[in-house]
């Protein structure tokens, strides 16, 4: 499974953030996208299996979120006294996760597929940062985002529109429809859009000269 290994997170990935758009939004945020979020974790155990100390940090966080998920869902609670335990897992496991991805990408003597995939892979795992970021800051600091997706009193939904607002931050898109009100909001908005840049200028830029290089060579 190693061989597949952006292949598994990189579409475990796509169903966690597009899942939404084919089963009920209650339905996915708070029965499927848990689901999904371990079969990443998976994914990211495939991804950093060939070293060890990596490998048995990823299994202890797959069984303790497994156990808070379980506990969790069983429930079947809003928000519960759970939810920063499991930002903390999915925080610290992304970072571990992205900077192990960046390391394959960039020390890549040939790009290929995979390769292709893997600098993807970075990319979306750095919006799901951003967007852990994004939600501890409105649980520690409530209305800490504004705008018109944010009006609704639904935690559920405000949770989606800030997984919206990380990657039209992350993509220096910016529509307007979400807005960071507080100082703590503002300075994490920066962070994610320096995040989404540095990505592209440097990682991506270096891929594509391996690219060029390779393909000149055959």
């Amino acid at each position: 499974m190693y061989g597949y290994r952006f292949e598994l997170f990189f579409f475990s990935l796509l169903a966690i953030l597009f899942g939404s758009l084919l089963f009920p939004v209650d339905f996915f945020q708070e029965k499927l996208m848990p689901v999904l979020f371990l079969i990443n974790i998976i994914a990211g155990i495939v991804l950093i299996s060939k070293k060890k100390k990596l490998f048995w940090i990823f299994i202890f966080l797959f069984v303790g979120l497994s156990i808070v998920l379980g506990v969790s869902i069983l429930q079947s609670k809003e928000i519960n006294s759970y939810i920063f335990t499991r930002l903390g897992f999915y925080f610290l496991f992304y970072v571990i996760v992205t900077v192990e991805i960046i390391k394959q990408v960039w020390n890549a003597s040939n790009v290929n597929k995979n390769v292709i995939i893997g600098l993807m892979s970075g990319y979306i795992a750095l919006g799901l940062l951003a967007f852990f970021l994004f939600v501890t800051i409105e649980l520690y600091a409530p209305n800490s985002f504004g705008g018109i997706l944010l009006d609704s009193s639904s935690f559920d939904a405000k949770v989606d529109s800030l997984l919206y607002y990380a990657y039209i931050t992350l993509l220096t898109i910016g529509y307007g429809e979400i807005i960071p009100v507080t100082p703590i909001a503002q300075k994490a908005s920066i962070l994610a859009g320096l995040m989404g840049q540095f990505y592209i200028v440097i990682i991506t830029a270096v891929v594509v000269e391996k690219y060029i290089k390779h393909s000149s060579k055959k």
